[in-house]
């Protein structure tokens, strides 16, 4: 019979970030199997407590704001404007993203009131900031922005009710170089990230139909092309690309973590390590 770690333990070594092999270990009794728990267990809370130790007295930046530093530098040098934008969004602005009443995200969001909510993309901003833009800089226009976003995710280790997102876009370029930008874009992404041996497949949004997705293992980024039909809506009507990443998801593949709430903005994860160590 093949013995597995009992709930209570796999959740623990998983709160901990043990590797997936770890916690797909096997035994051959139960007290091998509780013998393993105690040494590995014991060795994930001195890793952890070293990368406190770390923060501490050599780092004392989180991943997360270094990570924001080094894209904020590396698309600033490439000619790209970094945009603040606000957190909370009209229903109104949601809707031209066609996220009305009947549409899946719609129970997803979190609503303020009968009008506002906490954003859950960075879009329906960028698309405004478009619009004024066009009348005021000479095309192509890039801008991105690194933000928070809010969604009402199915519990799991890959999604947050509170994530950062950069979205990157250029507005105003050839028809024919969309798809060479985009691959582009996400080249300059992920090598500032440190993230190598990632993949480009097509898939289906539930926003932007047909998109352009940047893989290792999970979904690390999606990207969009126009014209796209969303963009009467916004008085948009130039060839533009963009992407979308979640900056906890970059850092879970990056640094090798199996739990991607261990990355993001927590009172129980500082650094990526459980306080409870």
């Amino acid at each position: 019979m093949s013995i597995t770690w009992t709930p209570i333990q796999k959740q623990r070594l998983q709160e901990l970030n043990a590797s997936e092999v770890l916690q797909e270990m096997c035994f051959e009794s139960h007290q091998e199997r509780d013998r393993a728990y105690q040494e590995q267990e014991h060795l994930l809370v001195i890793r952890g407590k070293q990368k406190l130790r770390e923060l501490l007295e050599t780092n004392r930046r989180p991943s997360l704001s270094v990570l924001e530093q080094q894209l904020v530098e590396a698309l600033t040098q490439e000619g790209f404007v970094q945009v603040v934008t606000p957190t909370i969004i009209s229903k109104t602005a949601l809707a031209k993203m066609s996220v009305s009443d009947d549409h899946p995200l719609f129970s997803q969001v979190f609503w303020l009131d009968s009008k506002r909510c906490l954003r859950p993309m960075l879009a329906p901003n960028l698309y405004t900031l478009w619009r004024d833009l066009l009348r005021l800089w000479e095309k192509p226009i890039r801008i991105f922005e690194i933000g928070t976003c809010y969604r009402k995710e199915s519990k799991g280790s890959l999604h947050l009710n509170e994530f950062t997102m950069l979205n990157l876009t250029e507005l105003g370029l050839p028809l024919d170089q969309r798809h060479q930008r985009l691959k582009e874009l996400a080249d300059l992404v992920m090598n500032t990230v440190g993230i190598d041996d990632y993949q480009l497949e097509s898939e289906s949004s539930v926003v932007y139909g047909d998109t352009l997705d940047v893989v290792k293992g999970i979904e690390l980024g999606s990207s969009a092309m126009g014209p796209h039909v969303l963009d009467d809506q916004w008085g948009i009507f130039d060839p533009w690309v963009g992407i979308g990443f979640g900056l906890e998801r970059l850092l879970m593949i990056k640094e090798g973590s199996q739990n991607v709430q261990s990355m993001g903005r927590s009172l129980t994860y500082l650094n990526g390590v459980r306080l409870n160590i």
